[in-house]
């Protein structure tokens, strides 16, 4: 398993610890569609952790309204963990990353005056 610290070296951009809400939608499962609420709780340029009342499949494909922006935005799940009471842990990576979807600051962006 790998240590913490190779994974964060691994990472292509710094975390953002915050809470933002959002909506997920998906086209489920057995063709029932999803559209249920859930929060950001850490976000990056390339993907985020969320904290979501369901467990989609690895891969699987889903589109997520930032609470705040009101923009969407697809990404693909690559990793699911139970939390507890039913609340799943989703990390989730951008399909196209071409802007700052979460609308944050990261640390490791540049800053010109």
């Amino acid at each position: 398993m790998a240590t913490a610290r190779a994974m964060i070296e691994r990472r292509r951009a710094s975390r953002v610890l915050i809470r933002i809400p959002v909506k997920v939608f998906s086209d489920g499962t057995q063709g029932q569609g999803l559209d249920t609420p859930a929060e950001a709780i850490a976000v990056s340029r390339f993907g985020a952790l969320l904290r979501a009342p369901f467990s989609p499949t690895l891969g699987s494909r889903i589109e997520v309204l930032n609470g705040m922006s009101q923009e969407t935005e697809e990404f693909r799940v690559v990793r699911v963990r139970d939390a507890s009471d039913g609340i799943f842990e989703l990390g989730i990576e951008i399909l196209y990353p071409a802007r700052n979807f979460w609308g944050v600051h990261f640390p490791d962006e540049c800053c010109t005056a």
